[in-house]
């Protein structure tokens, strides 16, 4: 029998659905970290607004709070960048990742010369063994070791191949000081990271990201291989395919909504994984639109959503006590959509700038 084919607006429902944005979902913390397969984190504030436009009731105290008891951790992962993941799925899934960081040393060509990880590696270890430093610490400290090797090929190797988790700071409003240290995870949580388990990696993002295809895992994760991966577990999964023909894998009994299930205005911040989870991510962006989203430096910009669908991205400026909300469309918008969107904005501001005297949302014309 032929798998069943999804519509791009059925692969959005699901999708959806898992990331909490359909509704928001009465759930603590630590499991809609979980539930998400970690954030992207990349600047410290990024997952607080992504959890607030999650979760209902969402208090930046509580992942604060999680982040301190080790519940939850900011560290080196996905595609060999910074993330949330909960202390207990880094340690199952961090070793599943290393073969991605590992090939992203090729990213130090020439600066590379002369790096002996044989000898690096112990050293870094040893350096941090019971005692967090910060980047630029660590760097000095193998510099001093290895003289003739370049400081940033050095601290490179040890980001991406030393399981470090970073550590919280007590009193910053977002969970971490400009000049954060690092820790060894197994210091941290007290145990080292499992054996890597792919299979348990592709169960991880399926169940948030699903369905999907095998160079969708592989987008997500920065790991290769990952059709071979999905081929071992093909009797454990269920089979779609979409508009093109492309086989899709999901967990058996994973949501997976009707195509016209309403999805309410969304905000999304910075780097939020729901817009780099998918090779194909015709799910939640239109292909014309990706390139609005991300700059020629790499970031990726805060975007919001109408009918689940990316429309456009947004900033947060703040001046003379006025917190100012301003969307750019990428199209016009539909005008039963201006009031939702406002509304849902005025909470965005209410939670971002908690002591503005005033807020005020604009809307931009289409570029």
């Amino acid at each position: 029998m032929a798998p069943k084919t999804l519509t791009v607006k059925d692969l959005n429902r699901a999708t959806l659905a898992r990331q909490m944005l359909l509704e928001r979902a009465s759930v603590g913390v630590v499991e809609g970290v979980e539930r998400l397969a970690g954030m992207q984190a990349q600047e410290p504030k990024h997952p607080y607004i992504g959890l607030w436009t999650r979760i209902e009731g969402f208090d930046a105290a509580d992942l604060r709070a999680a982040l301190l008891a080790r519940e939850v951790v900011r560290a080196t992962l996905m595609r060999s960048t910074l993330h949330l993941m909960s202390g207990a799925h880094y340690r199952a899934l961090r070793m599943s990742m290393q073969p991605g960081m590992s090939v992203a040393l090729r990213v130090l060509g020439a600066r590379s010369e002369g790096l002996d990880l044989e000898r690096v590696l112990p050293a870094a270890r040893e350096l941090l063994d019971g005692r967090p430093s910060t980047f630029d610490e660590i760097r000095a400290r193998l510099q001093e070791q290895f003289p003739d090797v370049n400081d940033r090929a050095l601290g490179y190797a040890v980001r991406t191949l030393v399981a470090l988790v970073m550590v919280p700071a007590e009193q910053e409003r977002w969970g971490f000081s400009r000049a954060a240290q690092f820790a060894l995870a197994e210091d941290w949580l007290g145990a080292p990271p499992a054996d890597a388990d792919p299979a348990a990696l592709v169960r991880c993002y399926l169940a948030a990201f699903g369905p999907a295809s095998a160079v969708d895992a592989q987008a997500w994760s920065g790991v290769g291989g990952m059709k071979r991966v999905l081929h071992g577990m093909r009797d454990e999964l269920e089979v779609f395919a979409d508009e093109r023909g492309r086989e899709l894998f999901d967990m058996p009994g994973a949501p997976r909504p009707a195509a016209s299930v309403p999805a309410p205005p969304r905000f999304l911040p910075e780097f939020d994984n729901l817009v780099l989870a998918h090779d194909d991510r015709t799910r939640v962006i239109a292909d014309e639109y990706r390139p609005r989203v991300t700059t020629k430096n790499l970031r990726v910009r805060a975007t919001f959503l109408c009918d689940g669908f990316v429309c456009g991205t947004w900033t947060i400026e703040s001046k003379r006590g006025v917190a100012t909300l301003r969307l750019a469309p990428f199209a016009v918008l539909p005008r039963r959509a201006i009031k939702p969107l406002r509304v849902e904005g005025q909470a965005l501001l209410g939670f971002v700038e908690p002591g503005a005297k005033d807020y005020d949302v604009q809307f931009g014309e289409p570029a």
